[in-house]
């Protein structure tokens, strides 16, 4: 996949952070309910052999402006690992309803083992996912999200996931 969802991520944090968060300060800090997530999907690609992969990811515990910082682990059956910090935006921000839409940015480290050839260790990976949150602060998402080394390279080839997340508040 081409860079749609990172341009998704792009346009919508933007936008929000425009009509909703700059009357009062564009970039001014929030504190958050920092979550832990889990993470269980299927890779797809055209190019590679499928894969499982288990996700495990922290969302800070303050946004500045639309911007929640986010933090990520990949292992894959097929011997793939990949970590990421970027930057999440969700609807839950803007509307005051237990359904969402959240997207991501993150760049991070791929190391392939037996898994995809991206063509280089630095990737992005965007996401775009459709939620619920409970009434105890946990959520459950469907997501979809693309992972390719933008461009950065001569070939750009890319790992899409399919996937279910669980989060829940963070005790730590």
């Amino acid at each position: 996949m081409d860079g749609t969802l990172g341009l998704i991520w792009l346009l919508t944090s933007l936008t929000d952070m425009t009509l909703n968060d700059c009357p009062s300060g564009c970039l001014d800090t929030e504190k958050q309910e920092p979550q832990v997530l889990y993470q269980l999907g299927q890779l797809q690609s055209d190019e590679f052999q499928s894969a499982n992969e288990f996700y495990l990811g922290y969302d800070s515990h303050r946004r500045r402006g639309p911007f929640r910082p986010t933090y990520g682990l990949s292992l894959t059956t097929d011997g793939a690992a990949w970590f990421g910090i970027g930057w999440k935006w969700s609807t839950q921000y803007v509307y005051d309803t237990p359904l969402f839409i959240e997207t991501s940015m993150m760049p991070g480290l791929y190391m392939q083992g037996d898994g995809a050839d991206l063509d280089g260790t630095l990737q992005f990976r965007s996401a775009l996912g459709i939620g619920y949150t409970f009434d105890n602060g946990s959520k459950v998402t469907i997501s979809y999200d693309s992972m390719s080394n933008a461009d950065f390279r001569d070939a750009s080839p890319s790992r899409e996931t399919l996937a279910i997340r669980w989060s829940t508040n963070w005790e730590g």
